[in-house]
Order: C-alpha cells, then structure tokens, then sequence
C-alpha cells in the first residue's frame, strides 16, 4: 500500500520516508504510534490527510489492537477473608472488560492450581489472615503453588496486590509469598507488588494503573476519567445515587440498646440504622463498614501536648484538600494505632534518639510490648521534644480505617435496615483508660437520631446454602451471634426446611444470653431445632462451645454425614482455633479416621463451603 503525496500535507521526501517506513513495521509498532498520534492530539491538525495514512495508522491499528486485547486473556486470582480483595478483584475486572480483554475471575480455591501452567496474564489480589496465614479461601491454592507439585511458569507474567494491617508483625505476609514463589518458578513480573495498609483505595489503584500500562504495551491509557463519566452516566439513567465504600451513606440510628444485664462485665450493643434511600442490598454473612471518629477528648490532648492550633488547616488528601487540624485528627487521621511503620516516620521529627533505639533493637519483643495498647498520645509523651508542625506531623499519620460488623439481620425480614451487634471495649493500659474508637463512639457518643458513614462489605465466604434445606451448626460466643440472627430472620422468611442447630457461648447465663428471647421463639416455631450454650463463668469448671461440641459428638458427626454446612464466628485466636481442634477430634473419633484423614475430611468440607468462618 502506497502512499501518495496528492491532496495531503505532506512533501515528496516526506511521502518516501513513509513509504519506507509503514511496510516494514510490526503491527504492534502501528499500534504504539497510533496511540502516540492520538495522545499528542496529532489528529486535529492532519484532518485533511491522506486516507491511506488514516486507514494504516488508525483503522487498521485501532482493529488489530481490537483483536489483540480481545484475545489476551488476563486471570484475576483473590483471595480473600473481609471480601476487599474480592471486592477489588471485581472491580478490576470490570476495569480490564471495558478495555476489550478477557478476564477470568475466581477465588483461589475454585482456580484448578493445574490450570495455572497455561495462564500468561496472572494478577494475584490476597489478604493475610492471623499470624501471616492466607485466607481460608486460599489455602488449597496456596499450598499447591508452595508444593514441589507446582510446575516451572517461564511463560507466565504476574503480579500481586496484597492488602493487610501494618500493626501486625507479619505485613502482606501471604502476598509477599505469592511473589517470591511465582518467581522462583519462573514467571516475570508484569509491575512491582504493592503492599497496602488498611486505607488500600489509593495504592491499589496506582498498582491496576501500572498493570494496565504494562498490558497496553504503550503509554497509559487513562480508564478511571471514562469509568467516571460511564458512571456518571448511569447514576442519571438510574436516578440513583451510589453508596459505597469511597462514598459511605450517612445512617441515621434508630436504636441503640445494651443487651447486657445489670451486673454484666461486658457491654453489647445492639444498633438498628436506617438505610431508607440508600440503595444498597446485602444478604446474611455480608458486614456493614463503620468510618468512626476519634474522641474528641483525645484530640485536644494531642493538640495539647504538641502546643498545635486547632484552627490550622492541613492537607488530609494527595489532592490537597484542606481541613482544620481538629477536625483532620477527629474525622481523618488515626490517632490510637501504633505500628513500626510510623514509628520509623516518627523518628525522623524528633531529637529523641531513644527512638531509633527501640526502633532498631534486636529485641524486637521490646518493640511489640511498647506497641501493644499505647496510641499517639503516649508516643509523643514519651519521645519529645517536637520541633514539628502539625502539617508535617498529619503527614506521616495513617487514615482512620473503617471497622467492619456483622450483619444482624435480614434485608427481607427489615426492609430498609440494618442491625448490628458491638462490644464496647475498654481497657486499662500504661496508666490511662482506653475505649475502641468505634465501639465507644458507638456506645458512649452516639445516640438515635445521630447519623454514621457506613457502607457494604460483602463476603461471599459466609453464606446460607442455596438449597434451603440443606441442615445448617452454627457456633458462636460473644458478638459472633450476630450473623447468625440474620442466619434465622433469612430463613424464617424465606421458609427453608432445612435443620438449624446453634451452639453459643459466653460469660454468665443472667446478664448475657444475648438476644435470648429471640432463639427461644424460633426455638418454639422450629425456625431453631436444636441450640446448646454455654456460660463459663457460671460454673466451677470454665466450660466453651467447643466442650458443648465435644459433648454432642455423635450427633454433630451425623449432622455432618447428613451434608449440614458448618460456620464458626468469633475471636480467630482462641475460640476458632479451639472449635476447629475439637472438629477434628470429632472426625477422629466418630469417623474413626486417623489425624490425617480428619485433616482432609475438614479441608474438603472447606473447598465445598461447608465449613466457613468468618473470624476476626
């Protein structure tokens, strides 16, 4: 194909270059320069060009690059324990769909691990779960590709985005691994891992930016401005605003109620919220994200302590949005959570070089114990003088991370609402009296009629059967009742058939039998066939759910064989490490199976979603 100098702008020498040129370059090199073309706005000034040199450059470029995104195939591999790296891993996909690729999507325990031997375009999205353990939906997966099993991926490109907490010894551990092992077997890296904290939005999104300008083979395309205005689009077709976890719904509180007794050590409260007008839809399993606020009585400290006016404005975002520094530390900042992290930031505003001394010690167990219970109050107290200003300061702090609940109700059963169930913490430590920053704004400074930002977690780990007569054991001490509420209210308007049998657990049978009335009821309606408790601080002996179990033995291993799906809910480092131990005992002596064999048995239940926990 020829081109020719008649009717365009370009001169001979010019033509001849070009017919040098086009011939002999690849179809990605037309594509590449086609996109360079538009980019530079080269379009708007060559209106009167050739047609030969439109069809090469863009035509033809736009269609070969049509055809080459629409046959690479990207896999999007999450796993996940809250539901953000599945809510990511979606949204992503999404992304990439719109850029006219093919995109598998799956949580890591239903991706055949064979299978990966024949994927080129992997991106890997994983929490860390416990002490730097993968999620539960990602253990199978996880022990493959770490197995002598896993086969050589010369051919494969990666990369990974793993979320966690930096207050945890073992940060991004399980991400960290994906990516180390992926490239010991051979695969190349399609853009550096990214390791996020608990505010994930911002890094998360510079990690898709940078996979997407590497898949592109050319200058990044900005997606986000057309995803915005698409977005934007259906908003007004739809008529409906868009409640979300970047744009939380201001809920106002209907109810807030203690479910403790008199006398009672603990305090539980029960919290019914509005959500009229809000458009969200949520089904039982599924938690509710809280964005709470810090005490107002702790951010005067501070200001106090750092001599800081309150007035002052400082920048709380990357775009420079400012805000006065009282409301930045009561609204926008943590202010009681202490990592390593930040106290390394922290050692660059302050003389103090004690700092650096814990900081850099061998005994890393004299940093964990300084950590544990002390928030930014006691390490400005402890490590001054400060010679810094509060913009320099905020600037190193973390935001405020949303706390999620469990859902205690059903959608269906309350139209338009929405139930929770939070302990109130308080604690004693390093001479001060300490509260949760949710849990005592929620039950010390929230009152109905106030309003909290909240927003819809999913989880796709924690779900009813679909068959509603599928037998259901539900097991949970303290606050972990609260799903399974939603569990009954579900299944009381629904219908479902099948046999629901609770095991619940806490401190005294008088002061905190939480919702007691309520199992009782569905007891007598049959909605609840069986339910065991235990209060252990009512008897001599401490006796848990996980003696209950014991107990019931026998029946619990026919409910099994009879294809009931478990679920464990509460404390992971304690009550679900015990209830999974007495499972596997039950295995053993009921199924007379060797340690081994009830091992398998379990992880097969788990592969099956027939052993789920939701455990924090």
């Amino acid at each position: 194909m020829q081109f020719q100098v008649m009717n365009s702008p370009f001169k001979q020498e010019q033509a001849d270059l070009l017919n040098q040129v086009l011939p002999s370059m690849t179809e990605n090199q037309k594509i590449w320069l086609s996109g360079y073309l538009a980019n530079s706005q080269v379009s708007s000034t060559t209106a009167t060009a050739d047609p030969v040199i439109e069809n090469v450059l863009q035509t033809e470029a736009s269609t070969q690059a049509g055809v080459q995104n629409a046959t690479r195939e990207v896999t999007i591999l999450f796993g996940s324990h809250t539901g953000n790296c599945e809510a990511l891993a979606g949204e992503i996909s999404e992304k990439l769909k719109q850029q006219d690729y093919k995109v598998t999507l799956s949580v890591m325990d239903d991706f055949k691990p064979k299978a990966i031997k024949k994927v080129q375009d992997l991106l890997i999205l994983t929490s860390t779960h416990g002490d730097g353990d993968p999620p539960d939906n990602a253990m199978a997966f996880y022990d493959f590709i770490h197995s002598k099993r896993a086969p050589a991926l010369d051919d494969l490109r990666y990369s990974v985005l793993s979320l966690g907490d930096s207050s945890y010894e073992f940060f991004c551990q399980t991400g960290k691994e994906f990516d180390e092992r992926l490239e010991e077997l051979g695969g190349k890296r399609i853009y550096p891992r990214i390791d996020c904290d608990l505010d994930f939005e911002e890094p998360a999104e510079e990690w898709f930016d940078g996979v997407l300008a590497t898949l592109n083979n050319a200058k990044q395309v900005s997606v986000e401005g057309r995803n915005d205005v698409q977005q934007d689009q259906t908003d007004k077709v739809m008529n409906k605003p868009m409640y979300s976890r970047t744009n939380p719904f201001k809920a106002e509180i209907l109810e807030n109620l203690n479910l403790n007794g008199r006398g009672s050590n603990k305090e539980n409260r029960h919290l019914e919220l509005d959500l009229e007008g809000a458009n969200l839809e949520f089904e039982p399993g599924d938690s509710l994200g809280i964005f709470p606020e810090n005490d107002p009585s702790l951010v005067a400290k501070l200001i106090e302590e750092m001599e800081w006016n309150p007035e002052e404005h400082v920048p709380v975002n990357k775009q420079g949005e400012l805000r006065p520094l009282r409301d930045a530390l009561t609204s926008i900042f943590d202010i009681t959570g202490l990592t390593k992290p930040l106290l390394e930031k922290a050692a660059q505003l302050t003389a103090n070089k004690e700092l650096n001394k814990l900081i850099i010690s061998e005994q890393q167990e004299e940093l964990k114990a300084y950590l544990y219970g002390r928030d930014l109050i006691d390490l400005v107290q402890d490590f001054g003088p400060w010679n810094v200003t509060a913009e320099e300061f905020t600037g190193i702090l973390r935001k405020i991370p949303p706390r999620l609940y469990s859902i205690a109700s059903s959608l269906k059963a309350n139209p338009d609402e929405v139930h929770l169930t939070i302990g109130a913490l308080r604690y004693d430590a390093h001479g001060r009296k300490r509260t949760g920053v949710c849990s005592g704004q929620c039950a010390e400074r929230s009152q109905p009629g106030d309003a909290l930002p909240v927003f819809i977690q999913h989880n796709s780990n924690f779900k009813l059967p679909e068959n509603p007569d599928t037998p259901v054991i539900m097991i949970g001490a303290g606050t972990g009742i609260a799903p399974y509420r939603a569990f009954l209210e579900e299944r009381e308007e629904t219908g479902a058939g099948g046999e629901a049998w609770l095991f619940f657990g806490d401190q005294h049978f008088v002061t905190d039998f939480l919702y007691q009335v309520e199992w009782q009821k569905w007891l007598s309606e049959g909605v609840l066939t069986r339910m065991d408790v235990a209060f252990s601080r009512d008897t001599s002996e401490k006796v848990y759910v996980q003696h209950r179990m014991r107990e019931k033995s026998h029946d619990l291993y026919q409910w099994l064989q009879a294809g009931a799906v478990i679920y464990v809910c509460g404390d992971e480092k304690y009550m679900a490490k015990d209830v999974e131990a007495v499972l596997l005992t039950i295995l053993q002596q009921e199924g007379n199976m060797n340690k081994e064999e009830a091992e398998t048995y379990l992880t097969e239940l788990r592969k099956q979603k027939r052993y789920q926990r939701d455990v924090y």
